[in-house]
């Protein structure tokens, strides 16, 4: 092959680009191939052929570095083996699969010969390569193995059927360049008696333009290595930026050339052209039909499922659970089923008492009209739970035996696809999906997954329905809980009116009964006043807790009750102030108050004190009636509608309670049969002026 060029570092460097990038592809076209499953015959040979080419690019690389004889006459052997081995790999391709007959035994007779004819070029180059005079030999070698690969090539593509080409056409395609090269490089320096060494230094480019497509050729044999797994995103983003990169290349070009032949306007006109292009290219990769129409070409033309699944789920769990403040998660469900088919439009029916009604809407008109559940198309869809495309249904209504469209959705022109939410076997609802943006087959792959997600939805929309109806009962059960704590509350009024109406009878003329009435009638108006705003406000009290005077509201229930029981005693000379309503407040006590009346003889005592213990206030109220059994206070008496009361109602203890924990108090009751019972109540205590209730109760 002539001396090495060592005096040409235009073409070294060229080399050490060239076979460092020819290095990579090779390495990574190995990595593939060792993924692959059990390897057979020419999975070998393939896997030798890289082996030897990556030893060949090390070899370049290193002499590229640093040129010496040695290396060069290196680096001319591996040349060679090199330019063996992939012939050999073509050749055990064509005995992978031994056949009978003529043909077969045609085809093995010329391996043969291929294979003794491959073993001569390599002992010829060898001598060309160890004796300079025989140069030429290692010439001719090299254009004998680029002959030799192209029969290889030429017989392979005769053994394959036509049917089964397109797996091994890009392999023919890719390695028939590289053997086309070395037949153009190396009868070139027979010809001129010498090689261009500016040619033969890309000579490891051109193999490594030709890994890609072995890359596809093994992806598609499935003998040579598993199949790839590509994102669809990485393949759309790839494509976008190719399509991008090549544009702009194209603008390049046609930039130079009008700054060339544009004359003194050239510049001007060449910054305008960049700017016009770069205006075109935002627009088009910023509008929504043209990345719908590039996603459709390439799940249609590079891979053979068209959906990535993993990507396509996480993107729809993704949509359903994102709260957006723009829409609700009817219109969330919508989107999500119409992003899979490239959808733009659609509205959701979910059933409603007797029929199904449409409850949200998405880039489409309202309607208002009910589908009977009994109908053609709820029961069609109940029944063969089928993805309707109603442009197949136009075109063949013979597939849909049965199905009668409303004319609602009959006489919409844009509707094109019904989806069934099932849950279990239950039909809860359909969504109606307008047109794409794009034309988009609907085959059996989108019309399962389409079914997959209507499935998720109903149980998304099932889950919304009850925590709609679980949020309905607990309001509900709010207004009963109020009410009948309101009626409790009047059962205490009418007592005081009623015990009012019957001494009115007998001290109707006595002054200071009067006051007494007048008093206790302000007093029933001012609780019946606050009644009616809690029921407006719910049971919580309407405004916070402020600073309350516990021995002023202890000597305002004990003038109320001394009336009733003549033995009630209040020790609260000093004022002490808690954290509480003072209306809310003097109601529990008074409740209290009056539970030891009604469990006091005429004759008995009760004893309400009120003192500071600590940074707490309390309130004590003891009696020495009749007591409750201590199994009754521990497990019955602070649950509601639990009483010993024949006339009671179980709510006012249970309130009270309440009330007392919600501030941060407690409320302790000690009793036993025959013994009494004391009721010891402690509030946060408050001092006299300004201070934060609702910070203090935090702390308590």
């Amino acid at each position: 092959m002539g001396a090495a060029p060592v005096d040409r570092p235009h073409a070294l460097t060229a080399l050490a680009l060239a076979h460092t990038v020819c290095l990579l592809a090779v390495l990574a076209l190995l990595i593939q191939l060792l993924r692959g499953p059990r390897w057979q015959r020419g999975t070998w040979a393939l896997a030798i052929a890289l082996g030897v080419s990556a030893a060949w690019t090390v070899c370049g690389i290193a002499f590229a570095l640093g040129p010496s004889p040695g290396r060069w006459s290196a680096l001319r052997s591996l040349e060679l083996l090199r330019g063996a081995a992939w012939p050999v790999f073509i050749l055990a391709l064509l005995h992978e699969k031994p056949e009978s007959g003529v043909g077969a035994a045609a085809r093995s007779g010329v391996g043969w010969v291929m294979a003794i004819a491959l073993l001569v070029t390599v002992l010829l180059g060898g001598l060309g390569t160890a004796a300079e005079p025989l140069a030429r030999l290692s010439l001719l070698a090299s254009l004998g193995q680029a002959v030799i690969g192209l029969v290889c090539i030429e017989q392979l593509l005769r053994s394959v059927p036509v049917g089964q080409h397109w797996g091994i056409r890009p392999l023919a395609v890719g390695l028939g360049g590289v053997f086309a090269f070395d037949l153009y490089l190396y009868s070139d320096a027979l010809l001129l008696g010498q090689v261009d060494f500016v040619v033969w230094s890309v000579q490891a480019a051109i193999l490594a333009c030709s890994t890609p497509l072995l890359s596809l050729a093994t992806a598609r044999s499935q003998k040579w290595s598993r199949r790839l797994a590509i994102s669809h995103g990485v393949v759309f983003q790839s494509t976008v930026l190719l399509t991008a990169a090549a544009y702009l290349l194209g603008v390049a070009a046609l930039g130079y050339l009008v700054r060339i032949f544009g004359g003194v306007w050239g510049p001007a006109l060449q910054i305008v052209l960049f700017a016009a292009a770069l205006m075109v290219l935002g627009t088009l990769l910023s509008l929504g039909t043209f990345r719908a129409k590039l996603r459709v070409a390439i799940r249609k033309h590079f891979f053979a499922r068209r959906y990535d699944y993993r990507e396509e789920w996480l993107r729809f769990t993704r949509l359903l659970s994102v709260r957006d403040g723009d829409a609700d998660t009817h219109v969330r469900c919508i989107r999500a089923l119409a992003d899979l088919v490239e959808g733009t439009a659609g509205s959701v029916w979910i059933r409603r008492n007797v029929g199904f009604r449409q409850v949200a809407q998405w880039n489409t008109p309202a309607v208002v009209e009910v589908e009977a559940a009994g109908g053609s198309l709820v029961s069609f869809l109940a029944r063969t739970g089928w993805v309707i495309d109603l442009k197949q249904w136009r075109r063949e209504p013979e597939r849909y035996a049965g199905l009668e469209l409303p004319y609602w959705l009959a006489s919409t022109p844009t509707a094109w696809l019904v989806v069934p939410l099932l849950a279990g076997d239950r039909l809860t609802g359909f969504i109606v999906l307008m047109a794409p943006r794009v034309a988009v087959d609907i085959d059996w792959e989108a019309i399962e997954l389409l079914k997959a997600a209507g499935c998720q939805v109903a149980v998304l929309l099932g889950q919304l329905e009850a925590n709609d109806a679980l949020s309905e009962a607990e309001k509900f059960a709010a207004v009963n809980r109020l009410s009948t704590f309101m009626v409790h509350d009047l059962k205490n009024l009418v007592a005081q009116l009623s015990l009012m109406a019957k001494n009115a009878e007998r001290h109707g003329e006595n002054p200071e009964f009067r006051r007494d009435m007048l008093a206790t009638l302000q007093h029933v108006v001012a609780r019946m006043g606050h009644l009616v705003n809690q029921a407006r406000l719910s049971v919580q009290p309407i405004q916070n807790p402020q600073s309350a005077n516990l021995s002023a509201i202890a000597h305002r229930v004990c003038e109320q009750r001394r009336a009733q029981h003549p033995g009630l005693v209040c020790i609260a000379s000093q004022s002490v102030f808690a954290i509480c309503h003072a209306d809310r407040m003097e109601h529990v006590l008074a409740h209290v108050v009056q539970n030891a009346i009604d469990a006091t003889s005429g004759s008995g005592s009760i004893r309400v004190t009120v003192e500071t213990q600590g940074s707490n206030a309390a309130i004590e109220v003891i009696d020495n009636g009749i007591g409750m059994a201590p199994e009754f206070v521990q497990q019955r008496l602070f649950k509601a509608f639990q009483t010993t009361k024949e006339s009671g109602m179980g709510i006012g203890v249970y309130e009270s309670h309440q009330y007392v924990t919600s501030l941060g108090g407690q409320m302790t009751i000690d009793s036993a049969p025959g013994s009494g019972t004391k009721v010891r109540i402690v509030l946060p205590a408050a001092t006299v002026g300004a201070f934060d209730a609702q910070a203090a109760i935090g702390a308590a």
